[in-house]
This record gives C-alpha cells, structure tokens and sequence, in this order.
C-alpha cells in the first residue's frame, strides 16, 4: 500500500543526517546496491499478531551509499504485511492502528528533514 501525500516524496538530504534521522525515529537502513537504500519502521499489530513494515525508498542523486556526504533523495512510502519466511504483501488490507502510526512516523521524517 502506497501511502499518499506524505509531503516526503522529494526530499533530499545528506546520508549521514538520513541515517541519524531515521534511527532516532527507530528505522533500520537496508541497501542492496550503491545506488539505492530502504528504511524499514516494523510495527506489530497486537490483535492480529500481524507484522507490517513501513518502508521509505531513497535514491542517491550524487555520491555513492556509505560515503556520509552523499546526498539522497526520498521516494514513495509505503508500508507491508510481512509473510513468511522474508517477503511483504503490499495488498494486505492495513489496520486503522498501524496506519495512525505510519502517518505520525512520516510526519515526524519529514519535520526533522525539514528542520
């Protein structure tokens, strides 16, 4: 499920304040390749025992990942329900609890972006 006008979508930073940023909210930083990160937020919803993951994609526009001064830009948000054993299902219905929560994280990123 793609989340829609979080105001994020664009925004650049450098990846040193990306990374500083996102762990103070409680996102971990996966990478796959030098070109593109993923920000991971895990949420459980206690009434289902269900697992979700709010994701924020970043692309970097100059530099290359690891080096701190590489300045990214944000993509799409969204968040999945996780399946077994590693994957997401983006079409999972998302309960009202986990997107309040994904909304104030996101809206938390992009103020202390914007700061």
């Amino acid at each position: 499920m793609i989340i829609e006008a979080t105001g994020l979508k664009g925004l650049k930073s450098d990846l040193a304040h990306l990374d500083e940023v996102t762990t103070k909210l409680g996102f971990v930083r996966w990478q796959w390749e030098y070109t593109r990160a993923t920000y991971d937020f895990k949420m459980e919803d206690k009434a289902t025992q269900s697992v979700y993951f709010l994701r924020v994609n970043a692309r970097v526009e100059s530099g290359k990942l690891e080096s701190p001064y590489a300045i990214l830009f944000l993509e799409e948000a969204y968040i999945g329900r996780e399946t077994f054993p590693h994957g997401l299902d983006y079409n999972s219905p998302v309960p009202d609890s986990v997107l309040k929560i994904s909304n104030q994280k996101l809206a938390q990123l992009q103020q202390l972006l914007a700061d």
